[in-house]
């Protein structure tokens, strides 16, 4: 959540309220009398909601326009109610003016002059991503929609109950509605909450999402930390290419206070890969040789803009690789390398665990010929998918004792974007998605450390 105005949230606040202003000079002829039935309830949820949507719609920049994403879909679907909203008071002050033509059935909504604003403003705030919009416009809404749902039935007065059928449709209508948003909003509410958690760090500190270019090619970075002083920590995802730059932020968040955090999304990867889609559609350019010459421009990128002789190098599993490889080629760049999962061959490491599996399957008497069968289908050919298959069958064996839920900390993170959903999605396809990156991964698949220097 950003402060800032909000041009977007003025103009919703303008075709929201000229046409209360005109209704003010033109109410149905018989309001008076149904206007003293109103609860009160009601009627406080909807002064407080009125009030709390009207200034979370003025002071958060992000309700206004962006580059346009999947998400972008919630601001135009809410536009469209907006535009109905203002066709439906057009019919309006068009008619008699009577109770009746206020509360008459406006396409499918139920009380549309309070329905159709209520579900635009609650879609505005699930594209500015902002939780207290959401609360601010159910409380508007109970308040709101529940006044004129009274005046609609007083006004209609007794009417016959519809069909069974058709009361089961409502509720299991509403019923997929609810488990449609709820989520929707309990993740808005999660990802708000950690960012205010962390912004009191970022005042006279770091929190940005920027492109640099690196190699003739814009890559993206993710920068927190709450003293720019600081010492500073890049850090290199694994995979190849699976990045979780965008749930850093669990990893590091209790470094923030004494390092600023580079996070990188490495070339042929996520946002990065997005960025030069067009220019680079097949990762053509993406070698581990290119990546190390990457890294040395971001390297130089952060010691020129932090002020730093020196910087801190992280990798994780394949990024302990990059990090390795780099740190013994440019000591004097950096002050120390911090790895988590070195990689050393995998080759080996998957042999010293299918044996120490294998002897464990043996000892308790278990069937062991599929494990046999996937370690001779994975010798004889060392492939992604064979690898994958031998690592799933022996995994029972290397039990966890807690693991993170990288997908959780994701979505719940609030540097998630659409783009990291998009790239999630192209590893279904396992074998399209390594060869977009073939050339890291035949790399990674050969590397052996003890063939290295070791000593740093």
């Amino acid at each position: 959540m950003h402060f800032g105005f909000s041009y977007i949230g003025l103009v919703y606040l303008v075709m929201l309220m000229v046409p209360n202003i005109i209704w003010a000079k033109n109410k149905p002829k018989d309001y008076e009398k149904y206007v003293g039935n109103e609860r009160k309830v009601f009627a406080f949820l909807e002064r407080i909601g009125e009030v709390l949507v009207t200034t979370i719609a003025l002071v958060f920049s992000d309700f206004n326009l962006r580059a346009w994403d999947f998400w972008s879909l919630w601001l135009v679907i809410s536009f469209i109610l907006m535009i109905l909203y203002e066709i439906y008071w057009i019919r309006y002050f068009k008619s008699e003016k009577t109770m009746r033509d206020q509360y008459r059935s406006f396409l499918f909504f139920p009380v549309a002059g309070a329905s159709l604003p209520v579900i635009a403003f609650f879609l505005l705030g699930l594209y500015g991503v902002n939780i207290l919009m959401l609360i601010s416009v159910i409380i508007l809404g109970i308040g709101h929609i529940g006044i004129h749902l009274d005046h609609e039935k007083e006004v209609a007065g007794k009417k016959k109950k519809p069909a069974l059928v058709l009361r089961i449709l409502k509720w299991v209508g509403i019923v997929f509605v609810f488990l449609i948003f709820a989520p929707v909003v309990f993740t808005i509410g999660v990802r708000n909450v950690k960012y205010c958690e962390h912004y009191p760090n970022f005042i006279n500190g770091i929190d940005e999402q920027i492109y640099i270019e690196l190699g003739g090619q814009k890559q993206y970075v993710l920068i927190t930390g709450k003293n720019v002083s600081n010492p500073v920590i890049i850090y290199l995802h694994g995979g190849p290419a699976f990045s979780d730059v965008m749930a850093m932020s669990a990893y590091t968040d209790k470094l923030m206070d004494e390092y600023t955090i580079i996070g990188w999304e490495q070339r042929g990867t996520g946002r990065t890969y997005y960025k030069n889609q067009k220019l680079d559609p097949k990762n053509a350019s993406v070698t581990f040789e290119q990546t190390q010459s990457d890294l040395d421009e971001l390297v130089d990128y952060a010691r020129n803009r932090f002020k730093k002789d020196k910087v801190i190098i992280m990798g994780h599993s394949y990024g302990t690789i990059v990090g390795s490889r780099y740190v013994l080629n440019h000591p004097e760049k950096v002050s120390s390398f911090i790895s988590i999962g070195q990689y050393i061959s995998c080759k080996i490491g998957d042999e010293l665990s299918y044996k120490d599996a294998l002897s464990k399957a043996e000892r308790t008497g278990d069937d062991t010929s599929e494990m046999k069968k996937l370690h001779d289908i994975y010798s004889s050919d060392s492939s992604i998918s064979n690898m994958l298959a031998l690592r799933t069958e022996i995994s029972k064996y290397h039990p966890v004792p807690e693991e993170a839920n990288v997908a959780w900390l994701g979505l719940s993170s609030s540097y998630y974007g659409v783009e990291d959903v998009k790239w999630f999605m192209t590893q279904f396809s396992l074998d399209d998605y390594v060869e977009l990156n073939k050339a890291l991964f035949d790399y990674t698949l050969s590397f052996n450390a003890f063939e290295k220097e070791l000593n740093y």
